[in-house]
């Protein structure tokens, strides 16, 4: 299969070239190029082309909630957002402790075929946070799983979590720390504020999540191992992991989409939408983030896409499950939030999205660069189309977005997985291989 984008701007730079694509690597980058017999042309508008993103952190549901969503499903919102590789996390039912789960969420994957997706190993059997999982056997399996994390849940006993990063570290993977410290969240279901005081819900503080942070920083640098901060969501966290860094600690971090544009000012309505763990914070928490995306502290974008049936979100606030759609609205929130005001340009976003992920997950054929002899797994972004969220339209087998009815100006709107279009025009790519519903 050969394709020839014509028109387009990698990185946004420059004038337009053509960028040719065969055997799943890019054959050749310049101005004029001659299509090769049978190939496909996509005239590409003149618009930006970026390395496919990588998402560090997305719930696919299957296997057990598959009316939520699926990895099929899944993998189609991850195509239409710009996306080539994602990592499934672990709680699922039955939860990916073992590699018999592992294995299967890769494989379904592949079948699919839309986006590679790479399963996350959880790090305690059951999510239970009382006995480590078989690490050494899921990231020995067909799944070569790179990446393990409780996420929904902290691993909050410092001993348990010392002897994961210890043996992860002897496995060259990296653990993903949901960081909550749970005696400080009990009952809690929004930031803890004016805002939540003044609706009468239970508060939430910065500390159980900056708690944590500082805590996992020095068993980190004792263990001599990785680690990843999931949505990291507050001033103080920022400021932890600066020092840690500047400590030569080796921590990661990852901020969502709806931390960099929501605030707490949004549960007024008490819509459940708006339910999210870690929760919406303020203003200036949010201001925070940003700075720290713009300056490297926090190291890339994650979705934390969410997917929820309609009687976990339609409901009182407390009761509602935690959690939103992401997948398809990422980058046109980053674009707005920090493309659009200048913090970043579209260099910045190929390395917030798509290389520094890659790299924390140690991924050899993701976050590339644009050249000649790399894998041609590409996103063609639209910085100027114009468009509106509209939750029924969305690929995602759930509806719970905060971003309806919002209008954005960026979208992807091509996206290559290794020289295949799996997703154009806002449409999905059928499965490589006839996947099951």
């Amino acid at each position: 299969m050969s394709l020839l984008l014509t028109n387009v701007r990698p990185y946004g730079e420059g004038e337009p070239v053509d960028v040719a694509i065969a055997g799943g690597e890019i054959l050749a980058i310049g101005a004029g190029l001659t299509p090769a017999e049978g190939a496909e042309v996509i005239d590409g508008g003149g618009n930006v082309l970026l390395p496919g993103f990588v998402d560090l952190h997305t719930h696919l549901r299957e296997p057990g909630r598959e009316d939520t969503e699926t990895i099929e499903s899944g993998s189609a919102a991850a195509a239409l957002g710009g996306y080539t590789a994602v990592f499934a996390m672990a709680n699922t039912s039955p939860v990916a402790d073992s590699a018999v789960v592992t294995d299967h969420v890769y494989r379904r994957g592949q079948e699919v075929g839309l986006v590679d997706v790479h399963p996350v190993g959880a790090v305690t059997v059951g999510l239970q946070g009382e006995k480590l999982a078989e690490m050494g056997m899921m990231a020995a399996g067909p799944g070569r799983v790179r990446v393990f994390s409780d996420d929904g849940v902290c691993v909050s006993d410092p001993l348990l979590m010392r002897r994961a990063l210890e043996y992860s570290a002897s496995l060259g993977v990296v653990i993903a720390q949901h960081a909550e410290e749970p005696r400080l969240t009990k009952g809690a279901v929004a930031h803890e504020g004016p805002e939540a005081a003044r609706l009468g819900l239970a508060g939430w503080p910065r500390a159980a999540e900056e708690a944590i942070v500082a805590r996992d920083a020095l068993l980190a640098r004792d263990a001599g191992a990785r680690v990843h901060i999931c949505h990291a969501s507050t001033a103080g966290t920022v400021e932890l992991l600066k020092w840690a860094k500047e400590q030569g600690i080796a921590i990661t971090a990852e901020v969502t989409p709806h931390h960099l544009l929501l605030d707490d000012s949004r549960l007024q309505t008490y819509d459940a939408v708006n339910r999210v763990n870690p929760p919406l914070r303020e203003a200036s928490d949010v201001a925070a983030l940003r700075k720290a995306l713009r300056d490297g502290v926090i190291d890339c974008v994650a979705t934390d896409h969410a997917p929820h049936a309609e009687q976990d979100k339609c409901c009182e606030f407390a009761a509602a499950r935690p959690g939103m759609l992401g997948l398809e609205t990422a980058l046109a929130i980053v674009a707005q939030v920090s493309v659009e005001t200048g913090d970043l340009g579209w260099r910045d976003v190929a390395r917030v999205m798509s290389e520094k992920p890659a790299q924390i997950a140690r991924l050899d054929d993701q976050g590339r660069p644009i050249g000649v002899g790399e894998p041609a797994n590409l996103t063609l972004v639209d910085p100027d189309l114009g468009w509106t969220v509209r939750a029924d339209e969305l690929a995602s087998r759930s509806r719970n977005t905060p971003f309806a009815e919002l209008s954005f100006r960026a979208k992807p709107v091509l996206t290559v997985l290794r020289g295949r279009v799996t997703a154009r025009d806002g449409v999905a790519a059928q499965p490589e291989t006839g996947a099951r519903a």
